[in-house]
């Protein structure tokens, strides 16, 4: 009998860019299409994708991608992995309308296939039948999934936590979980982004009741900054603000296209005459007025970063004003929010952050939600996901206590190939899996060579030496001119440019005697012979690119 293979192409060992691939005989489904956000060494790097080699070699095998919701650690690299692979894609609402603004963005969605599901329906693919069900998470519309195989049911839970008292919709569906427990579960893919908090990851309502303390008797204009995806925070903001009788505006395209589509799905609910263009608020009373802005990650072209720096057009913030960020920040993000919070402080305004209050709540499950879900869906393998990999150590420890052998646990790594049979499981292979870089409109572009080159260039600037020699007898007969970037101001550092063209002038001479003749054997006389003279006087390695003209 066939294998189930389960092949993470992202999202292991690792936070962001989330894909699996589950593989049965000649059928294959991908699960989640994320990006991920570059470190600080991955200078000019816009965002980071997975590696498709794998499912570009068995294009033809792919029978669709089933998304569980519309954060972009989830839906991001789709633009990108939709240009080299023709297949449908299946979301639900909401997901789905986040997905086509993507596409639409790209010019990709005239030629994708986007098929809406909801939660409790199940539809097949190939060998493998999919049922979606629903879960929390900070936006609506989420779900796990239920994944029938010919050897078993494998739950992959997506990102959830368990909200009793969520803003929208019903509570996860415990109750189906713990069905197919009953059942018969054969593995369990679970979410093991917070697994290193103890307890309960709190209500989303908690938030609600903080936003109305700190709207009631404010005098000031109130701006809130929230992830444009986190729909049920948005309605939350517009509630309190109708409730005290303030007109909202918008700003930021991510957080107007959010609104548009929620609304249009029927996820979102204003009140007539609540929402007002942002055009109009030069003539509403401040204490009459709440901004709901973009750049809770303190983002440099969001409209809260340019609100910041004075660079928005329309909203100048002064100590006239309130500013709420809901939201906290990204790991890697830390001093870029800082950077913005500083700066609002310097405008005057009231600044009030997660640091010190209860405007954010995660929408990940923590250890006790994580164990209620082993329980119920009692799996023979757990596979931890969805984290790095102390995380993944941390959940299978959990699962351990929860009664799952560890030998029925298996802690990969992106590109393992992982082998399910109905009563064995091991990783035995592996196929290609990695990062690929987005730098501006390049996909892949930029290795590690260029990396290095631009961090070179970041710590250490650079060099050019430019000669001229003659195309007869390799002789010197212009330069060299010596321009610097990064490393010393030429008209201050005089007597260092005069040692550096001494340096020059001796390479050009021993390049004579050892009858080096080429251009590149030159330049790499050059590059040597400064790099010992710089590092000996300055302690500094800048990058020196030799260019030689030929007359």
């Amino acid at each position: 009998m066939a294998k189930l293979k389960i092949i993470p192409l992202g999202g292991l060992c690792e936070i962001g860019k989330n894909l699996t691939v589950y593989e049965y005989g000649q059928d294959i489904i991908v699960v989640d299409c994320g990006l991920g956000f570059p470190d600080e060494e991955l200078y000019g790097v816009d965002v980071v994708i997975p590696d498709i080699t794998y499912l570009k070699q068995n294009r033809e095998r792919i029978r669709g991608i089933i998304i569980t919701h519309g954060h972009e650690d989830h839906i991001g690299a789709l633009p990108y992995v939709m240009r080299e692979l023709d297949v449908p894609i299946y979301a639900t609402p909401l997901t789905a309308g986040i997905i086509e603004l993507k596409l639409e963005e790209h010019d990709l969605l005239y030629n994708t296939q986007i098929f809406t599901k909801r939660a409790g329906d199940k539809f097949r693919l190939g060998c493998f039948e999919i049922e979606f069900i629903h879960v929390n998470h900070s936006i609506a519309d989420s779900v796990a999934l239920a994944i029938r195989t010919p050897i078993g049911v494998v739950i992959h839970t997506g990102d959830f936590k368990i909200d009793v008292t969520p803003i929208q919709g019903e509570m996860i569906d415990l109750a189906r979980l713990g069905q197919l427990g009953k059942q018969g579960v054969l593995a369990l893919l679970s979410d093991s982004t917070n697994v290193e908090r103890p307890g309960h990851t709190e209500s989303e309502r908690k938030v609600a009741d903080k936003f109305d303390e700190l709207f009631k008797g404010c005098e000031k204009r109130i701006i809130v900054t929230t992830f444009a995806s986190n729909i049920q925070r948005i309605q939350q903001i517009v509630n309190v603000a109708a409730k005290y009788k303030r007109k909202v505006a918008v700003t930021g395209r991510s957080m107007e296209n959010m609104i548009r589509v929620a609304m249009e799905l029927g996820y979102m609910d204003i009140p007539d005459g609540v929402l007002m263009d942002l055009t109009q608020i030069k003539g509403q009373p401040k204490d009459r007025t709440v901004i709901i802005s973009t750049g809770s990650q303190g983002e440099s072209m969001s409209a809260l970063y340019r609100m910041a720096f004075s660079e928005h057009k329309q909203i100048n913030i002064d100590a006239g004003d309130r500013v709420i960020i809901s939201a906290s920040a990204i790991p890697g993000n830390e001093t870029t929010v800082s950077r913005v919070i500083d700066e609002l402080f310097h405008k005057g305004a009231e600044v009030i952050y997660d640091r010190h209050t209860d405007l954010h709540v995660s929408g990940h499950a923590s250890q006790e939600e994580q164990k209620m879900m082993l329980a119920l869906t009692k799996p023979r393998f757990f596979i931890p996901v969805h984290g790095e990999y102390r995380m993944l150590c941390k959940h299978a420890e959990l699962a351990h206590i929860m009664g799952i052998d560890s030998n029925h646990t298996v802690i990969a790594e992106n590109g393992c190939v992982i082998e399910l049979g109905r009563k064995s499981i091991k990783v035995e292979d592996t196929v290609p899996a990695g990062r690929v870089f987005v730098d501006g409109s390049g996909v892949g572009d930029v290795g590690s060579v260029v990396l290095r080159d631009r961090k070179h260039l970041a710590e250490d600037g650079m060099i050019v030496v430019s000669i001229a020699l003659s195309g007869h007898d390799n002789s010197l007969v212009g330069g060299p001119e010596i321009v610097t970037r990064g490393f010393i101001y030429e008209k201050e550092s005089e007597e260092l440019i005069d040692e550096v063209k001494r340096v020059v002038y001796e390479s050009l001479s021993s390049c004579r005697h050892q009858r080096i003749s080429d251009q590149n054997g030159i330049k790499n006389k050059i590059r040597t012979n400064l790099t010992g003279y710089l590092y000996k006087t300055t302690k500094r390695s800048p990058m020196i690119l030799p260019v030689i003209t030929v007359i």
